[in-house]
Formats: structure tokens, sequence, C-alpha cells
């Protein structure tokens, strides 16, 4: 029995990302992909089927030749769980300038005598 793949495991080689960078702009066959990278044609060919599985290509048969285009949608499943931790730092950013603004003001401060 297959796992189904999951949109992670496809974004976490540095060839599938740039398979998916090449293609969002524009739609390609897969000897243009192919050329793109420093692999052989077979292991593009992996990388291809591994980003069909996880429905980020979609490959469409026009005449001889077979096209990949980008189906971008799973990747909100990324953006979604990145954007919690996104909110979390962002948190942690403002809690420090708040911080360092108050240490500011305290430094600016004139201090009193006893």
């Amino acid at each position: 029995m297959q796992t189904r793949r999951d949109v992670f495991q496809a974004i976490a080689d540095p060839t599938r990302r740039g398979i998916i960078q090449l293609i969002a702009k524009e739609s390609m066959n897969l000897n243009s992909i192919a050329e793109q990278f420093d692999v052989s044609r077979p292991a593009i060919s992996q990388h291809i089927k591994i980003l069909t599985e996880c429905g980020l290509i979609i490959i469409k048969q026009k005449g001889r030749e077979r096209f990949c285009e980008a189906s971008l949608a799973p990747l909100s499943e990324v953006a979604q769980w990145a954007e919690q931790y996104r909110r979390q730092w962002a948190e942690r950013f403002d809690a420090l300038d708040h911080l360092l603004a108050d240490l500011q003001k305290k430094k600016k401060s004139p201090r009193r005598k006893k």
C-alpha cells in the first residue's frame, strides 16, 4: 500500500521547489523542465511524479508532448501552518519593540536626586 504524499514532502526538496517556481510562471514540457536542472531526466521525472501525487502539478497532453501546469492551491496548507509561527514571532518582536522603547525612555529621562 502506497501512502499519499503531502505538500510538505513536495517542498522539502530544492529541485522540486525549483520545478514549482518554473512552472508557476508558465506551463512547460518535461524536456524543457529537465534542461533547467543539473540532474538526470529520470530524476526530474521522479520529482514530477511526486509533485503530481501531491496535487501541485497537473500534466496535460498536448499532441505528442506532456506539459506540466502548476496547481498551487495545495500550498495554502503550508501557508496556514507557517502563519501560526509568523503571528507568534510578530507578537514577540512587538513585545521586544515595546521593551526597547521603554528602556530608551528611561535612559533619556533625567535622573532624580535623592
